[in-house]
Formats: C-alpha cells, sequence, structure tokens
C-alpha cells in the first residue's frame, strides 16, 4: 500500500511542479503586459492564474500531508517514551483526518455551487477551482489516515521491554 500512495503523491508532485511552471506563462503575461506595454492588457490571465495557484496550493498540501510537513506546529518537544509518541503523532494525526473529513464532505457541497457559476473573463465553468476542495479534503484523509495507520504499526513494532 505504502508503495503504490508514494507513487501517486510522486505523481502529484510532477502535477505540481507543470503547475508551477504553467503558472509562469499568465503572470508573465501579466508583468509584461502592466510594466512594460509589449503587449496589450489580458485581463484572463489573471483568472487563469487564480485557478491554476488554488489547485497548486491544495495539491502541495496534500503532498505535505503525505511527507507529515504541513498542519503540524510542535510546541512541546517530541516525546521520549513510544506511548507517549504514539499519542503525540496520533493526536494531530486524528485532528487532522477530521478536519480533511470535513472538506472532503462539505466541499462536495461547495462544488456543486460552483459548478452553477461561469467565471467573468474565460467563461469557465467554475467547478474547475472549487472540486478541488472535496478532492484535497478526501487525500488528505487517505494520507493522514494512512500516516496514523503507520504510527500505529510502528509502536507496535517496539519491544515490550521498552515500554
Amino acid at each position: 500500500m505504502k508503495r503504490i500512495l508514494e507513487s501517486f503523491c510522486n505523481v502529484l508532485r510532477l502535477l505540481l511542479g507543470l503547475l508551477i511552471a504553467t503558472l509562469a506563462i499568465p503572470v508573465g503575461m501579466q508583468v509584461l503586459a502592466r510594466y512594460t506595454g509589449i503587449i496589450p492588457v489580458y485581463l484572463w490571465t489573471e483568472e487563469l492564474a487564480t485557478f491554476i495557484f488554488v489547485w497548486a496550493i491544495m495539491i502541495g498540501a496534500t503532498i505535505a500531508v503525505w511527507e507529515g510537513t504541513h498542519f503540524d506546529v510542535r510546541v512541546i518537544p517530541d516525546a521520549k517514551h513510544p506511548f507517549l509518541k504514539l499519542l503525540q503523532d496520533g493526536f494531530v494525526l486524528v485532528l487532522i483526518t477530521a478536519f480533511a473529513l470535513l472538506f472532503a464532505v462539505y466541499g462536495i457541497e461547495y462544488a456543486k455551487f460552483g459548478s452553477i457559476q461561469n467565471s467573468p473573463m474565460m467563461r469557465a465553468n467554475m467547478l474547475i477551482t472549487h472540486i478541488s476542495v472535496p478532492i484535497a479534503g478526501a487525500l488528505w484523509t487517505l494520507f493522514a489516515g494512512y500516516r496514523l495507520f503507520e504510527a500505529i504499526a510502528t509502536y507496535r513494532r517496539v519491544p515490550k521491554e521498552t515500554l
């Protein structure tokens, strides 16, 4: 399972890189238009940049959940005892999973709301960006749930005499 999820995360990393590279095009056009006058001001570039940016944020957050680098701020030092470490990590992962489920479930209504709207300049259906919320929530749930499973498995492998 870990190999499948890691491979999927590698695809997300590639997609994120492509999105960031693509983001340079409309933003570059905006800069050229506003500060040099070489090209005319195209209003659709701002919307396209926003669409790409939203997806880049959601995919980046998903990768960070997989890597354990997002939503986790340590205000106390890591626990030394294996059980306390499990409680410390488990608490964070349960909270991440709970909020991810909120994004996944309530994001469906948000996506439905977006599906009945069009962007003003490009006339693109807003579902393009709104659907990123429930998708990200589902992936956060999957990745945080797997990390919680791994934390429990790691605790179970600790020799009993150290407990």
